[in-house]
C-alpha cells in the first residue's frame, strides 16, 4: 500500500503562514524564503506539528522563531503546536529562494553566491555591491551584525554592506 504523502489543503495553507513568519535576525526575508521551513503536518485536529532548520545548531533566534510560529498557528485557531528542529539534511545557503535573495540585494545585503553541481565552476569569488552593482568589494571583518554574515566595502561606490556567508 503506498501513502499518499502530498500535504492537504490544511497543510498547506497552515505551512503558508507560518511560512510568512519574518525571520528574527533579517526581517526582510520570511522563514519560507530564508529556506529553514522543513516541513508542516497536521497530526489531529488542532494538532500541528512544524519542522524547523536552523541556519546553524547554535542559532539564537531559534526560541523567537518557534514562538513567532507558535504565535500565528494560534492566532488562527491551532490549538496545539508543536516546533521541532530538523538538523538532518543541514541548512545551506542554497535553501535561500530566488525572491529571498532578491529581498537581500534590495535591501542592501550582498546574497550568497549559489553553489551549481552543474555547470561551469566560478572563476571569481568576488562579491557584488548590492548598492552599484560592482565586483570591486574588498572584506573589512569575517563578521558583522551577525554571524552569518561579513562587513564588506564596495571600491567603487566606497559604501559599506553585510555580505551573507556562503555556507
Amino acid at each position: 500500500m503506498v501513502t499518499d504523502t502530498r500535504p492537504t489543503p490544511l497543510e498547506s495553507e497552515l505551512r503558508r503562514l507560518a511560512g510568512s513568519v519574518p525571520d528574527p535576525e533579517l526581517p526582510v526575508l520570511t522563514l519560507d524564503e530564508l529556506g529553514v521551513l522543513r516541513g508542516l503536518h497536521v497530526e489531529a485536529p488542532g494538532k500541528v506539528r512544524v519542522e524547523l532548520t536552523p541556519t546553524y545548531t547554535g542559532c539564537p533566534a531559534v526560541e523567537t522563531m518557534t514562538s513567532d510560529i507558535e504565535r500565528v498557528l494560534h492566532d488562527h485557531g491551532i490549538p496545539e503546536v508543536s516546533v521541532v528542529r530538523v538538523l538532518l539534511p543541514a541548512w545551506s545557503t542554497d535553501d535561500i529562494s530566488a525572491e529571498g535573495r532578491r529581498k537581500l540585494a534590495e535591501f542592501g545585503i550582498a546574497p550568497p553566491r549559489p553553489h551549481t553541481a552543474e555547470g561551469p565552476v566560478a572563476l571569481t569569488l568576488s562579491v557584488r555591491c548590492p548598492h552599484c552593482g560592482s565586483t570591486d568589494t574588498e572584506l573589512l571583518s569575517r563578521f558583522s551584525s551577525t554571524a552569518c554574515k561579513a562587513l564588506r566595502r564596495c571600491v567603487s561606490c566606497r559604501e559599506p554592506f553585510d555580505h551573507f556567508k556562503e555556507l
